[in-house]
């Protein structure tokens, strides 16, 4: 089933299943859409929508981002979105505890293996950017989370506090 989905960049024509795949969040009390580029905090899709098109191109990334390729995992099958995924190409002063990516999987299609499928086909992206290596950030209670990033090549890199959490930082060798 999990190499049933496909990454797919975000498009005007996905909107209402967009709409759809955050409501499936928000019912489920997660206020947080990990590697959804704010999608979470973003009223409007169309600006969602413009703000991550843009963010693809070093010309065009807002000045106080990295650039960065979103994508929605869809399945094949049905033409559902399953999750989202992000690749930031670089990493900030900002981002340097959060890593490169972060991923989300629908509240009802977890625990089906779409997240270690989503890093995979995210992993082969990152090696057509030429990336070298992969920083990965999980909170340290997120045991489903630090199993797809092991699953994917994650080694333990050191430990962090984000907002009175611990985390961890997996990093990926491309």
């Amino acid at each position: 089933m999990k190499n049933d989905i496909v990454l797919v960049r975000p498009s005007l024509e996905l909107k209402e299943k967009v709409l759809d795949y955050r409501k499936e969040h928000f019912q489920h009390g997660e206020e947080i859409i990990s590697g959804s580029e704010l999608l979470d905090k973003t009223e409007s899709y169309e600006e969602w929508l413009s703000s991550v098109t843009l963010n693809t191109n070093p010309k065009t990334v807002n000045e106080n981002w990295v650039v960065t390729d979103t994508f929605f995992a869809m399945r094949k099958s049905d033409d559902k979105i399953i999750g989202i995924i992000d690749l930031r190409h670089t990493l900030n002063e900002f981002l340097k505890d959060l890593g490169n990516c972060g991923y989300s999987v629908r509240p009802s299609e977890r625990k089906k293996g779409y997240a270690a499928e989503m890093l995979y086909q995210l992993l082969q992206v990152a090696k057509e950017a030429e990336m070298k290596e992969l920083h990965i950030s999980v909170e340290k209670e997120n045991a489903a989370s630090i199993k797809v990033i092991q699953k994917n090549g994650g080694i333990y890199e050191r430990s962090f506090s984000f907002e009175n959490k611990a985390a961890d930082l997996y990093k990926i060798e491309l």
